[in-house]
């Protein structure tokens, strides 16, 4: 889920347009782009000195809020609704290919958060061009804030908010100084998606207080009339995991920054860029941000293991966030388990690595989770929930025990679940002679 994980966490867009509280609607915005080639549109709507005006009167609004101040002229623009759909086609997604779509597909719907066969790159250009209220551009250092000859109450919020990473990225560098790039993020997606939820909740929070202190009654009845009148087709349709993933920078990263806001004001927000959080579980739980850094947990190379013929298609770290999305968001209502539920399993994350392997060009996998948990309580917790989730997908199983659950089906293969000590191991195949190879090289956990 590499390239899932950083086109819907932080690479190109973050979905948008989303209610977070009554009078605030966000718009989305671009964190980076890492194209080295990147052009601009070539048609961008001009705007007017009135319009130049106000963006300048914003800025200077934000500024005050925000305590950051602008240390060069800043590119920007207003960019039409078609526009964008062509700049999301020919550049947000022009490396995703075809095949980095089918992957990321494989993976998900191996965890069941979505159906095999999804069309997943289709379905992010039709969403994001959807979605898109407004974009920063940290490579080209361009803003573009999305209207069809309207300058209006939503695009001056969407304004407020994506001013607010101008000026993160001016003073702390998004891109080299936090990591947030294309080739990191791939790596490092714990991280990435931490820090973005650090970016996107002080931007948030930043146009907050915008909304609250400098709108107009006509931008509050603008705002509130198209919150009343926007549909949204294409995100409604969406998965249950990917609604509430694209909403995790926004709404967690909004709570996030809120909490340190709590403590010493901006000053605390800007201490964060300086010492930024690096996983989901430090914006999760605000009380374990500096000090509680994840365990490294390491599965080895499987492929000597599985032999010729098998590929390792993905590997890297699913996080407190994805794992709960695993219980709470699965695309199948019937072996969802209850949010809190979810929640406590997920809570005692203290590292994790999976990986995913496919055999040429069959439909053969092999899919390995090892995770690492606080306690031996909170291995059990995790394990139990693994386990009445397992019971609601796969039904009855073969083996269970107090450490390990055992299932055999016609669709997803043969399943485990088991712990030891205070890690659990999740080992799935529908080839039996890798289920068995690979089990067997986990050796402390054998039975």
């Amino acid at each position: 889920m590499k390239k899932k994980v950083a086109l819907s966490l932080l690479a190109l867009i973050v979905a948008g347009c989303v209610l977070l509280s009554i009078g605030l609607m966000v718009g989305v915005y671009f964190l980076f782009q890492a194209q080295k080639n990147y052009i601009p549109p070539a048609v961008v709507v001009t705007e007017s000195p009135e319009i130049e005006t106000q963006m300048d009167q914003i800025q200077q609004e934000v500024t005050a809020i925000r305590g950051l101040s602008l240390k060069t002229d800043l590119n920007r623009a207003l960019m039409t609704p078609t526009e964008l759909k062509e700049t999301v086609v020919n550049d947000f997604f022009k490396d995703y290919t075809p095949e980095d779509a089918q992957n990321d597909a494989e993976v998900l719907s191996t965890l069941g958060l979505l159906k095999p066969g999804f069309d997943l790159r289709q379905f992010y250009l039709d969403l994001y061009t959807e979605q898109v209220a407004g974009y920063y551009d940290s490579s080209s250092k361009e803003m573009y804030v999305i209207a069809d000859g309207n300058f209006g109450g939503l695009e001056r919020m969407t304004y407020a908010h994506e001013f607010t990473h101008a000026l993160q990225d001016q003073n702390y560098d998004l891109e080299n100084g936090l990591k947030l790039n294309d080739d990191y993020c791939q790596l490092e997606t714990e991280y990435c998606a931490a820090v973005s939820a650090l970016v996107e909740g002080d931007a948030t929070l930043s146009d907050q207080f915008w909304f609250l202190q400098y709108s107009t009654d006509l931008d509050k009845n603008q705002v509130s009339q198209f919150q009343q009148t926007y549909k949204s087709p294409v995100y409604d349709s969406a998965p249950l995991y990917m609604k509430n993933d694209f909403l995790f920078p926004y709404q967690q990263g909004f709570d996030f920054v809120n909490q340190l806001y709590g403590r010493k004001k901006w000053q605390s927000i800007d201490d964060a860029f300086k010492n930024p959080p690096v996983s989901t579980e430090q914006i999760l739980h605000p009380e374990k941000y500096p000090l509680e850094k994840p365990v490294l947990v390491s599965i080895p190379d499987l492929l000597p293991i599985l032999g010729t013929g098998w590929t390792e298609i993905d590997r890297n770290v699913m996080g407190e966030w994805y794992s709960y999305l695993v219980f709470s968001s699965g695309i199948n209502s019937q072996f969802r388990v209850s949010d809190e539920t979810a929640k406590t399993a997920a809570a005692g994350w203290g590292g994790d690595t999976y990986v995913y392997y496919s055999f040429d060009a069959t439909d053969r996998y092999l899919f390995a989770w090892r995770s690492a948990w606080d306690s031996v309580a909170d291995t059990g917790e995790f394990f139990s929930t693994s386990r009445d989730y397992g019971l609601a997908r796969w039904g009855a199983p073969s083996t269970d025990n107090i450490s390990s659950v055992i299932w055999t089906t016609d669709v997803d293969g043969t399943i485990t679940i088991r712990k030891s000590g205070k890690d659990v191991l999740w080992v799935m195949s529908n080839d039996q002679a890798a289920y068995t190879n690979v089990l067997s090289g986990f050796t402390d956990f054998r039975e």
